[in-house]
Order: structure tokens, then sequence, then C-alpha cells
């Protein structure tokens, strides 16, 4: 209905023109002669053939052509042609109007090709932007059905597959966006993408079918398949189901992007735990050996000589056995949990602390093996409850004590313990007066295996540090290290702070990320 009325008022339009230089003619017929006559409708051919369509310009020059011979050649009032230069006159006046019609039709033609194509390289180029700042191929696949939904149709539908393609079809292992198909439908989308090739009306295969199904094709396979419904009134625009399938193309070659770049991070992920796992037997049996001889060699004296010795001499052996022992705990805890964090296998057990209470629990082991009491905490009052997973906290705090202790002469002063909040930020520093660290060894203090240049001779594996900067980062915090004015390290850990309830929730599991 719509197509016949255009066609009524374009039909309109050319009689108006039409009249409208049959009444200049008249007007000018006594004073110009018929040459000059002819060119007035020359003129209104060339001016309605930039607006109308291409029959509607030829009929308008073939209607002017007769209306000019019959009411201005001789003999006027019929279609006959007394002289020969009149016919040669109608001739060359048909020629020319349907001429200038034909090339202002192909003029108008490319013109409005030259505008499509520059706006489906325009929209090409924008989905293409979209695509690759997209992360996730969910973003991806909406982003295609609005690139889609754009285009001239009567609905548009995507499917895309999750993982690997089912061996039959199954609704449950693709995600589907857009209008909703039926049974039919969801078959045929199935077909294109075991097929991998496009299919429907004016393709040349199922060309009854009143749709277009087109792959999603990456460089190896299909990804999925894009349903495109058309007009049953019209006929199916080639150009038109180009340029879609290259809309899908660009989806597919996307995701096919997003599976290489999500490979070579899983490859590169797995070469990192490789390479940490093998530094970590390196470390372990590297730094195992020392504590292990000497507890096989004071073992092997208590129970060859226990009689020749005396009773100090055996204190003397069961206290190395228990340090040694305790050293070797601590590495191993130390190892375990960096492990776990790093690999992503940890779960925190949060729960409501006391600062104080951890505080206290971190000294009385600490002090156990520091008889000179040289650590000194000063706790601001009324501190608030934090939310944290004990065990992992009071590693990371106890951590950084003996890493104080270790590196801090023992004639150097005392290692204060700081804890005080400051804009909803607990902040929590262990102050050491020991040599400091050189500006070359900041950047990767933190890192595994990195140990103090000016204590060499303690013992360690390197990884105290790096366990307790990845708790923090467990916990939403950060470490960091800053030297102190008068000489000494202060290793500060930030945590922000949250609103404890009124009614405390039991603990809860937290995953956490690599």
């Amino acid at each position: 209905m719509r197509i016949s009325l255009h066609r009524f008022l374009t039909l309109l339009g050319t009689l108006a023109c039409l009249a409208l230089a049959q009444g200049i003619a008249q007007a000018l017929d006594p004073r110009v002669d018929l040459a000059n006559l002819a060119m007035i409708f020359v003129l209104a051919s060339t001016l309605v053939a930039f607006w109308l369509p291409a029959w509607a310009s030829a009929l308008f020059a073939l209607t002017s052509v007769a209306l000019f011979n019959w009411s201005f050649v001789p003999p006027r009032g019929s279609f006959q042609v007394d002289l020969s230069q009149h016919a040669l006159l109608l001739g060359t006046l048909l020629t020319v109007c349907l001429t200038v019609s034909l090339l202002m039709a192909r003029l108008r033609r490319e013109a409005s090709l030259a505008a499509r194509r520059a706006r489906e390289a325009e929209q090409i180029q924008q989905l293409g932007d979209v695509l690759r700042a997209a992360q996730h191929p969910q973003a991806m696949t909406e982003s295609l059905d609005q690139a889609l939904g754009a285009l001239p149709s009567q609905g548009t539908a995507l499917m895309l597959l999750n993982n690997e393609l089912p061996i039959t079809d199954d609704p449950l292992a693709a995600q589907w966006q857009g209008v909703v198909l039926s049974p039919a439908e969801q078959i045929g989308l199935w077909l294109c993408l075991r097929d991998n090739r496009a299919f429907g009306a004016g393709t040349g295969l199922h060309s009854e079918l009143p749709a277009w199904y087109l792959p999603i094709r990456g460089p190896q396979a299909a990804w999925g398949a894009a349903l495109f419904r058309l007009d049953p009134l019209k006929d199916p625009d080639p150009d038109l189901q180009r340029h879609a399938q290259m809309l899908c193309d660009l989806l597919g070659q996307a995701l096919h992007r997003h599976h290489l770049e999500r490979r070579t991070a899983e490859a590169r992920a797995e070469a990192e735990a490789q390479k940490l796992r093998s530094a970590l037997l390196a470390a372990i049996s590297h730094d195992f050996r020392t504590p292990l001889a000497s507890i096989l060699g004071a073992a092997s004296s208590l129970a060859s000589q226990s009689e020749r010795l005396s009773d100090n001499q055996r204190r003397t052996w069961l206290d190395q056995i228990q340090d040694e022992t305790r050293a070797l705990t601590a590495m191993a805890d130390n190892t375990l949990q960096l492990v776990r964090l790093e690999a992503g296998q940890l779960a925190l057990r949060l729960d409501w602390e006391s600062l104080e209470e951890l505080v206290g629990a971190v000294l009385a082991r600490v002090r156990q093996r520091d008889p000179q009491r040289r650590i000194r905490a000063r706790l601001e009052p009324s501190l608030p409850l934090i939310r944290v997973d004990a065990p992992l906290f009071i590693q990371l705090l106890e951590n950084l004590l003996d890493n104080a202790l270790k590196y801090s002469p023992a004639d150097a002063g005392p290692v204060d313990l700081v804890v005080r909040v400051a804009e909803d930020t607990l902040l929590l520093a262990v102050k050491d007066r020991g040599p400091g660290i050189p500006v070359a060894d900041r950047a990767r203090i933190f890192d595994m295996f990195q140990r103090g240049q000016g204590r060499s001779a303690c013992r360690g594996s390197g990884l105290g540090l790096a366990v307790c900067r990845a708790i923090a980062q467990a916990h939403g915090g950060s470490l960091s290290v800053r030297m102190r004015g008068h000489g000494g390290s202060s290793f500060e850990l930030r945590l922000s702070l949250q609103q404890a309830p009124d009614m405390l929730t039991p603990a809860e599991d937290v995953e956490v990320s690599p």
C-alpha cells in the first residue's frame, strides 16, 4: 500500500512539472522561436531528473516531447510533422531528454550506492572498535546484535556457543540474543553453525526461507550463527546480505582473538606456576638442608653421646633442635601459603577480630624467641574490629616482626610495632633500627627469594616478605616499605576498615583470585 501511494504521488508530481513547463512555453510562444521553446522542455526534463526516479523521468521526457509536438510544432493540434527540420528537432529533443533522464538516474543511483557504502564502512569501523575494546564475549555479542538491529529487517537473533560444539543440538550449550525464535528457526541456526555457510532467501541455498541464516565465522570454525528476518514484500538485497555477513565475521574474528588471548594467558599462567613450583622446590632443597643437617647432627649426638654429655650440653642440643625445627616450620608455612595465594587456591576465612588480641597473640609467640624483649608495641586506644582471616593476619605480622628482629643488631634499639587509624584506614607499621634497604633493592624487596644484603648470614628462604604482601593483597590492603630518617626501615600495612555490624555474623569463606 505504501509503495502504490508513493508511485501515485510521484506521478502527480511529474504531471505538475509537465503542466508548469507547458504553461511557461505557452506564455513565451508569441515571442520566441520553436527551438527556444524546446529548450524549456529540456530544462524541465533536467530539473525533474534530480528528484524523480528513472521511470518517472523517462515518462516525463516522452510526455513532454509529445506535448511539445501537439502544442507548438506545425500543424498544431496534431502529431503530424510537416518539415524535416521539425522532425530533427523532435528527435533531438527526445534523445536529449531521455539521455539526461537516464544519466541523472544513473548518477543518483551511484551517489546513493556511495552513501550506502560509506554508512556500511562507518558501521563496520565502529563495530570493529567496540569489539576490540570489549573484554567479554557477552559484550561482543550485544554489540553485534545492536549493529544488525540498525539494519532494515523484521528482527534479528544471535546464537553463540558457550564452549565446544555439542554432538546434538542443545539450547543450553549456547547463549541466545535477540527476538524469540521458533523451533524451526532454532534448528536453522544450528544447521548454519554446523555447516559454516549462509543460506536463506536469495542465497541460492534454501531460498524459500523468509530469512537469512548467517554463520559467525572465525578463521578456523564458526562460533555461532545469526538470524536475519526479511520483509516478505521486498526482494532480498544481496548487498545487505553481504554487509550483514561481514558484521558477523567481525564478531567471529573478535571471538577467535579473545579465545587465543585467553589460551595464551592460561599458558602463561601455567608457565609461571611451573616456574614458581620449580623455584620453590629449589629453595626448599637448598634452604631446608642446613636446618635438617643441624637437627640430624644434634639428634645423633644426643643418641650416641647422651651418657657423656652434661645437662647444659644436652640442653644446648635440645635448644638447637627446637630452633631449627621452628625455622623449618616457618619456612614450610611461608612456602605453603605463598603457593596457595599465588595459585588462587586459598579461601579466606574472614571474621571480625580484635586487633589487641591478634597483636597480643603474635607478641607472645615472638617473645619466646626474643629473650631480650626488644619489641615495643604502641596501639592506639579503642581500635575498631577488623574483618580478616586471623591465622593469615597473624602470620603476616609475625613475619614482619621476625624480619625486623633478624636484620636489627641487638644493640641498635627496640623494634616498634605501631597500630593506629587514619581516615577509615588501618595503619600497622613495624619499625626497626637496622641498616636499612639499599635503593637498588627497594623495588624488589617484596619479590620471592629476595633477601637483605646486609645480613647474608641470616637464615631464610627470602619468602617472608613475599608472603606478607600476598596476604595483604588478599585482604584488599597494601604493604610498602619506607626508610626512616634516623636509620632503619618501616614496613607499613594499610587496610581499609569496614563498619562492623551490630550483630556479628559467622565467618565467611572468600575465594582469593591469583
